[in-house]
């Protein structure tokens, strides 16, 4: 289901052919959420609400942050040009600056699949980051995030 339509390019074709009135759905926060809990599978993240939506810790480290805008991803350096080359994505900037390690994906190039493609890369970098002791004694004080 890239770009929205289930049925690709020759679907959207076909049903201009027809004409059929297209519908082009944004991913929502939920199905984002759904599609980042199923590519984590049995990996322990803690669940944060930020940025307008769902944040992803794992071992205190933002991992990746799900909201109806698109899903910001923690890959590092090493990794970040691959995932710019993908449709939607771009680097992340915060207060004019860009965050180096960070990459943003608008909600109109993911599905499923590339979820859990992006994801992994940011699995492989923030893996290697020495546990945040600050942000995990803060957790306990935070607003855990709506399932």
């Amino acid at each position: 289901m890239h770009g929205g339509h289930p049925a690709g390019g020759e679907g959207i074709i076909a049903a201009c052919r027809s004409g059929a009135k297209l519908e082009w759905a944004m991913t929502t926060e939920a199905e984002l959420v759904e599609w980042v809990r199923a590519a984590l599978g049995a990996v322990e993240t803690e669940s944060v609400r930020m940025f307008g939506g769902t944040g992803f810790m794992l071992a205190g480290n933002l991992l990746a942050a799900a909201s109806k805008r698109g899903l910001l991803l923690r890959v590092g350096e090493a990794q970040r040009e691959q995932v710019l080359a993908r449709q939607g994505a771009r680097p992340m900037v915060m207060h004019g600056r860009v965050m180096r390690d960070y990459v943003y994906l608008d909600s109109s190039g993911l599905d499923r699949k590339v979820t859990g493609e992006c994801l992994r890369l940011a699995l492989k970098f923030v893996g290697t980051l020495p546990p945040n002791a600050a942000r995990q004694k803060r957790k306990s004080r935070g607003k855990p995030a709506a399932s």
